[in-house]
């Protein structure tokens, strides 16, 4: 195991799961290497939180704390609210507003549910785990987790913060513009959000629903 890794283990929550069972072939064969990196470190600590839950590591197994990384990734839970937009995606982990994190190409990526954009940060879990822990505050949103945990509780660990007014559309990183939702439906809520700016023209006007 890597210093960085090691590190993020050392500081995140006791595991999910302390069954050691592997990715499903079909996730491990379309990861490639950082698919087999991924499966150690969940060999070690099966799913965890990390920054007061502001980061969640899927575990490969289902828990009261979290969807296994099978479930998160099949196609109907929420992924077939983004057509096209995320082919080929492995999603492991979420920020506190249910930003993922995925593995494509070998390449370690950003996903933005608002926009449906990815965003390369790194080419291994390493370098990965190096990135949050240097910038935890803007990767994860532990900021605003800790400020919206403080006011009204801890977080379900069914839910996700979402703003009511989107970012993109100009929503304040502030604490009375987040909600608690569950995680499935703030993804799928934003599905629709993301294919109407991947789709329509520019200056079309863009409709934000909440999905129960």
């Amino acid at each position: 195991m890597y210093k960085k890794i090691e590190k993020l283990l050392s500081i995140s929550s006791t595991a999910f799961s302390q069954e050691q069972v592997n990715l499903a072939p079909d996730l491990l064969l379309g990861a490639g290497k950082l698919g087999r990196e991924l499966n150690e470190i969940l060999n070690t600590k099966n799913g965890f939180y990390a920054f007061e839950s502001a980061l969640r590591i899927f575990s490969t197994v289902e828990t009261e704390y979290s969807h296994d990384i099978s479930t998160w990734n099949s196609q109907g839970l929420w992924r077939n609210e983004y057509p096209d937009l995320i082919n080929d995606c492995l999603f492991f982990a979420e920020d506190i507003f249910g930003g993922q994190f995925c593995i494509k190409n070998n390449l370690i990526y950003t996903f933005d549910p608002e926009t449906g954009e990815l965003e390369e940060i790194a080419n291994s879990l390493e370098k990965w785990a190096d990135r949050v822990l240097s910038d935890y505050n803007v990767l994860t949103g532990y900021p605003l987790a800790h400020q919206w945990q403080k006011k009204y509780g801890v977080l379900a660990h069914t839910n996700r913060l979402m703003p009511k007014i989107p970012f993109i559309c100009g929503g304040e990183y502030e604490v009375d513009n987040l909600l608690s939702i569950d995680a499935i439906s703030g993804m799928k809520s934003r599905g629709n959000l993301a294919k109407q700016i991947a789709y329509l023209p520019d200056g079309a006007n863009i409709e934000f629903n909440i999905i129960d």
